[in-house]
């Protein structure tokens, strides 16, 4: 637990925190400009309508908020928060001291990892809570209509929404977890963001094209969206359940590798 406060008392004493923050925070705000601007747009085939329709409800500020957090910011974010524990204090020359303590190399591993987590989860809350206040003033919050033209109660969308902000989270904590493993490689916590970062736009290109077709049931980026079946009617379950195995496995393999590099590494001497 001391070492779970240490980790705290540096993410909130730390201005990349807030910067990060506060870059997060700054989408609900410009998808409701955006929303207050335009009229509503024809609905791309290829897409959910919550963009299109976004000014009809204001929980559809907090879906096309999500969809801009999946498909970069956030594992952009959790890249970075993933980089930083161990790479940068490597780069300070802080992490000799914390391993000259009498402590597992494996618990601070964890604590880091757990940490970093906890700051990408507290951003994507922060986006959740302000596209709610946002939306509701400017469009109200009304029953929501699923893709497949059923209607859901307020309440019960934003449970759907929040379980659809935890699956997200879930899905960048790949990036965290891949940039945790790389930061363990190297003594640059940007090189480590950068190719965390690089890793899932890359994977997410390939998914584009048909050819790489067999590559999507293993890639974690190919279901960056999968949060959408969500609001079919019925469920549409097996997309879910098929992004959180995938998800798990991945971070796990990264975590487990970070793990193997850490553990082994001669960094006090």
């Amino acid at each position: 637990m001391r070492s779970l406060r240490l980790e705290l008392f540096k993410i909130l004493h730390q201005k990349r925190t807030y910067i990060g923050w506060l870059g997060l925070v700054a989408v609900p705000l410009i998808v409701v400009a955006a929303g207050a601007l335009q009229k509503p747009q024809p609905q791309d085939p290829g897409e959910p309508p919550f963009v299109a329709h976004v000014s009809a409800n204001g929980l559809l500020v907090m879906l096309s908020a999500l969809i801009a957090l999946a498909s970069f910011l956030l594992p952009l974010i959790a890249a970075m928060g993933g980089a930083s524990p161990i790479s940068a204090e490597a780069e300070a020359g802080t992490l000799k001291t914390w391993l000259s303590r009498p402590v597992s190399r494996t618990g601070v591993l964890l604590t880091k990892w757990t940490m970093a987590v906890a700051y990408a989860a507290a951003g994507a809350a922060l986006v959740a809570l302000v596209s709610l206040v946002a939306g509701a003033l400017a469009f109200g919050v009304h029953p929501l209509v699923t893709l497949s033209g059923t209607s859901l109660s307020a309440a019960h969308a934003l449970g759907l929404i929040a379980v659809a902000y935890l699956i997200v989270i879930a899905g960048a904590v790949c990036s965290l977890s891949l940039a945790l493993f790389i930061s363990t490689l190297t003594d640059s916590s940007l090189t480590a963001a950068i190719i965390a970062v690089a890793v899932f736009t890359v994977l997410s290109v390939l998914n584009a094209f048909t050819v790489f077709d067999f590559m999507k049931p293993y890639t974690y980026s190919a279901y960056r969206l999968a949060f959408v079946n969500l609001f079919r009617y019925p469920i549409y379950w097996r997309p879910i359940g098929q992004a959180l195995l995938t998800y798990a496995l991945t971070s796990s393999a990264a975590l487990a590798a970070a793990w193997l590099v850490f553990s082994r590494k001669d960094i006090v001497t």
